[in-house]
């Protein structure tokens, strides 16, 4: 199993309750590559500083999400130079058409006009990389980036057809609770660190959090019940299903255990199992962050053991593509 996250802002609440927290139980079913996606990262102008900053303050928080990295592989993606390698090769498999329509190139280039680069339309084929050198079963993913894995098959498939069984064809895992949080202050729209007031990072202080979700959009039906109906009450649907997520109980038992009481009780309680949430998580990534040592040793063991494996992969296309070894 693989999977990565940008580090290109900090982790917030939708990250976590979104792939994230599930990743720690699936460390003894598979074997787990997780890595920090900076080289997709720069398709978009960032700070040098910053972006270090970034990545080893999200390693730090893998760790202290409950990843293991004696349970798995922990890697930063530049760390790993076969994924750019395979990146190119895959390019080469990948047709305009596909690329054209993919959702996530379409939002970027609208958002950064000034800035439409080739890596940003060709990202797809190193993120398909990224998965195919490590011969993935299984990539835990949001719902919306469904599409970035269907493309990831259809390259595979295409390179196989060509020359034989050379990568395995990966399927997308998606959680059926918490897969797809929304914002606090506009519910129609994903949970984003680009609308912060809406928005609950991992690193937040409690009263910061209980604010937000203080302010909580709900909705203004008359009903002014707690009952999970996405269509018809989406600020509160959106309550529950992080309530849901946060304490492990049912849309139903939520409904019996705020039957009478208003939403601005709800939206207390829903930010207090938030702030529990996320209270150790916080104090364990400051922990490690006063331990840069640490926290080297885990990326440069993680980097050998990830290249070892996608060594091979890329080898085995190097030959089927008529490369010549070195």
């Amino acid at each position: 199993m693989l999977s990565g996250i940008q580090p290109s802002g900090q982790l917030h609440l939708g990250n976590y309750l979104g792939p994230l927290c599930h990743w720690p139980e699936m460390i003894d079913m598979f074997d787990c590559y997780f890595f920090l996606a900076d080289l997709h990262t720069i398709t978009v102008r960032q700070e040098p500083a910053e972006l270090r900053k970034r990545t080893l303050t999200l390693l730090a928080q893998y760790i202290a999400c409950g990843l293991d990295p004696e349970k798995c592989v922990l890697f930063i993606q530049s760390h790993v130079p076969a994924h750019s390698q395979l990146g190119w090769v895959l390019d080469c498999y990948t047709m305009f058409g596909e690329l054209s329509r993919m959702t996530q190139f379409k939002d970027k280039s609208a958002k950064n006009s000034d800035n439409i680069n080739a890596g940003l339309f060709t990202y797809p084929a190193l993120m398909a990389a990224d998965i195919l050198l490590y011969q993935a079963d299984l990539v835990p993913v949001g719902d919306d980036q469904r599409q970035h894995v269907e493309i990831c098959r259809d390259i595979a498939g295409r390179f196989n057809g060509i020359y034989g069984n050379v990568f395995k064809i990966p399927e997308p895992y998606i959680a059926k609770i918490g897969a797809r949080i929304m914002s606090l202050g506009a519910p129609s729209c994903k949970m984003s660190k680009s609308q912060p007031e809406g928005c609950v990072f991992l690193m937040e202080k409690p009263e910061d959090v209980m604010r937000k979700f203080k302010r909580a959009v709900t909705d203004s039906d008359t009903e002014r019940c707690v009952r999970y109906a996405p269509a018809e009450k989406p600020g509160v649907s959106n309550l529950m299903q992080i309530y849901a997520a946060a304490t492990g109980r049912s849309f139903e038992a939520i409904e019996t255990e705020f039957a009478g009481k208003g939403y601005g009780d709800f939206k207390k309680v829903v930010g207090e199992a938030v702030v529990e949430l996320l209270r150790p998580i916080r104090e364990e990534t400051e922990r490690l962050l006063a331990d840069k040592a640490y926290l080297e040793s885990v990326y440069r063991s993680g980097a050998e053991r990830a290249a070892y494996v996608a060594n091979r992969t890329l080898g085995k296309v190097y030959k089927k593509v008529g490369l010549l070894p070195r």
